[in-house]
């Protein structure tokens, strides 16, 4: 991948040693059990948790979602999907009034991060109409500017 991103890649010898001093940490996989120990995120890293998307999985633990202020695209939707978060709640890490949807922030009522050394975790389990929503505003957006190109199909 190194030629196709034109850096330097390192390949870590532990999940630790991976997010250890990270500023940004994606997780994207089909866990049932955490993929490292929150209390190796620095303070002040945000946390994008992708792939977990049922209840019966879990790529982060109770103590990165327990130190962490959460965002989520839906309270609804990370209930009845996100694993990781059902299982920090069911731990008494978090409580789904505590989270904050995307759309409180866009709509500017509540705040996103509040300071630099604040844990930030966005869990995100997909919701449809955002998807279409999202996609819409950038189409419209690129035609504005008149990029890409339209296929007819």
């Amino acid at each position: 991948m190194a030629p196709q991103l034109d850096a330097r890649l390192v390949v870590a010898g532990s999940p630790g040693e991976a997010v250890r001093g990270a500023d940004v940490v994606c997780a994207a996989t089909t866990s049932p059990v955490p993929v490292f120990d929150g209390r190796d995120l620095a303070d002040g890293s945000h946390l994008n948790g992708v792939g977990s998307y049922t209840l019966d999985m879990q790529e982060v633990d109770a103590e990165t979602v327990g130190r962490s202020r959460v965002f989520v695209d839906s309270r609804d939707a990370a209930l009845a999907e996100a694993g990781d978060l059902a299982a920090a709640e069911r731990a008494g890490r978090t409580h789904r009034d505590e989270w904050t949807e995307l759309g409180e922030v866009a709509a500017g009522r509540r705040p996103g991060r509040l300071d630099d050394g604040e844990v930030t975790f966005w869990k995100s389990v997909g919701v449809a109409v955002q998807d279409v929503k999202a996609a819409a505003a950038a189409l419209e957006r690129a035609r504005q500017l008149g990029l890409g190109q339209e296929v007819e199909l």
